[in-house]
């Protein structure tokens, strides 16, 4: 009966996602339908990375730091495989369906999920059936010995996580974001659950890892079950991957170099990072402990922004396939210009906040000032971080894997060498900087290829661009100093729980005015997201 009840939901939600698309599409420009659809999704997303957030806060108190750089060591090693066995294949089994769409082919639809099904098995099958007895042997690959049993339980779940990624990319392309966005957030959920459950009463950082270890595992069979469930009862089907496969394979092979190399960095960073701080004059231990502070503590509150980022981006992405071959250029640059301009003033919007109250959040939350710091000072890395992501996924939706694949090798030898040359002079601050010199490199080259291949978006929008990141990015200074200010007069009346929220409505307000008083918040955008509100209500109803 629970299986039944979850089959039934879990078509309610693919049909209630399609339902909400169609209405849009009817009622409202293609616009306002791409970002009603990424205002749910991100309202999803922001729920499953508070969820993340909150689980963060978790392990950070029951396995300690040291416990928590063993994780996420181990973490990130298996990323490296997970990467490899899915990487570019969801976003490209979704552009596939896009085309298949445009060109009335439905085979073509279903061979794009076989073959990504089958291209994912052969990529991760052999990884699992030749490390999962032997992880032992392959210790020289960790910074720590003791991360070698923690991995080992998470490549337990790799098959499942690579097939169910398959799955969420068929939704993708079907336009269909509601569906796989409820995995996800159930997916956290039960990570959550599971983790605080076995967590309970750890004696040793090395156990409460690999308890850790054993809630990703879980929660990963959990959402693989669920989205093949959901795929078959709302009419998916499978076809011969013959014709799709060697397509496939050559447009996933770039964004999944790109991906990879992204893990083997993360990777490498957690070997190298420690080893510097080492060699720097650290202890193993106090080093081991500073990567867990800087990897598990500070960065996860960093990303926040690519939340929305993404989730605008993953809806963008089948919009600009589809525009793009169908040569349709005004209603592509649009859509780019729209995107760069929402993304870039998330990023404005909230560097402020991160500024003013990331020490109070880390002292808060982890009950680290070290974390807080690295939270306060790093917060600028925001603007290039949330460029280079929307440009990436607008550059790779219209066929460019290759050109962001070369720029993504160039932000990242830029980020090694300063971790290799820095530690002995800012100490964990080398990855931060590393970070945000890689940003920004790879976001002027992102800017530069688009520039270049839609000339046509800068003729025409050009002036609307220019004018927000200028207004945004002045606005980004008096904001972080007002938001000081408040944090430092409430402090004197309120606790530190308070202080912070008082500090964030505050400073929220002043966002609000500075932004309406520059012209970046405009009467007319309010008023149609205002109408595009009451129409969704009304769908609903």
């Amino acid at each position: 009966m629970p299986v039944l009840r979850r089959h039934t939901l879990s078509k309610r939600l693919v049909q209630y996602s399609m339902k909400k698309r169609t209405h849009s599409q009817t009622a409202s420009p293609v616009t306002n339908t791409v970002y009603a659809t990424a205002s749910i999704v991100t309202a999803l997303s922001v729920a499953e990375r508070g969820l993340g957030f909150l689980y963060r806060i978790v392990l950070s108190r029951l396995i300690g730091a040291e416990g928590l750089g063993l994780y996420q060591v181990a973490l990130s090693l298996f990323a490296v495989f997970l990467t490899i066995g899915t990487g570019g294949i969801p976003i490209t089994v979704s552009r596939l369906i896009s085309k298949s769409k445009a060109e009335n082919d439905p085979k073509g639809e279903r061979g794009a999920v076989s073959a990504g099904i089958l291209l994912s098995l052969l990529l991760t099958v052999p990884v699992v059936l030749v490390l999962l007895p032997f992880a032992d042997k392959f210790t020289f690959l960790f910074s720590d010995e003791r991360c070698a049993p923690v991995f080992r339980i998470l490549l337990i779940g790799l098959c499942f996580s690579a097939v169910y990624a398959v799955f969420r990319g068929s939704f993708w392309g079907n336009k269909s974001f509601l569906f796989p966005s409820v995995i996800e957030i159930a997916e956290e959920t039960v990570m959550v659950i599971a983790g605080v459950l076995l967590l309970q009463n750890v004696s040793d950082s090395l156990t409460g890892a690999k308890l850790a270890a054993w809630a990703v595992v879980i929660s990963y069979l959990f959402s693989f079950t669920l989205s093949t469930v959901g795929y078959f009862v709302c009419g998916g089907r499978l076809s011969s991957p013959e014709r799709a496969l060697k397509p496939l394979f050559t447009a996933t092979l770039p964004i999944t170099s790109v991906r990879a190399s992204g893990s083997l960095v993360n990777s490498a960073v957690a070997v190298l990072l420690p080893a510097m701080l080492v060699r720097a004059g650290y202890q193993s231990a106090d080093a081991l402990e500073l990567f867990g502070v800087v990897s598990g503590m500070a960065m996860p509150v960093l990303f926040i922004p690519a939340t929305i980022i993404g989730s605008l981006s993953l809806v963008l992405v089948p919009e600009l396939s589809e525009d793009f071959y169908r040569k349709n250029e005004a209603r592509l640059y649009k859509n780019l210009e729209r995107g760069i301009r929402v993304a870039f003033l998330v990023a404005c919007v909230l560097l402020p906040f991160f500024y003013a109250l990331g020490n109070r959040l880390g002292a808060l939350a982890f009950s680290n000032l070290l974390a807080g710091e690295i939270i306060s000072k790093g917060c600028v890395i925001l603007l290039p971080m949330s460029l280079t992501m929307i440009t990436t996924g607008m550059l790779n939706s219209m066929g460019f894997e290759r050109q962001t694949f070369l720029y993504y090798f160039i932000g990242a030898a830029a980020m090694l060498l300063c971790i290799l040359l820095l530690p002995s002079v800012c100490g964990v601050y080398a990855y931060v900087i590393g970070l945000g010199v890689s940003y920004v490199l790879t976001s002027l080259c992102n800017l530069l290829l688009l520039k270049k291949k839609c000339g046509g978006l800068f003729k025409k929008h050009g002036k609307g661009l220019l004018f927000t990141a200028t207004r945004g990015v002045i606005a980004v200074l008096p904001l972080s100093l007002i938001g000081k200010l408040f944090s430092a007069l409430f402090a004197r009346v309120f606790g530190a729980t308070l202080t912070a929220i008082a500090t964030a409505v505050a400073l929220a307000l002043c966002t609000v005015l500075l932004y309406f008083l520059l012209g970046l918040f405009s009467k007319n955008e309010l008023k149609e997201a205002f109408s595009l509100g009451k129409r969704k209500k009304a769908a609903n109803r």
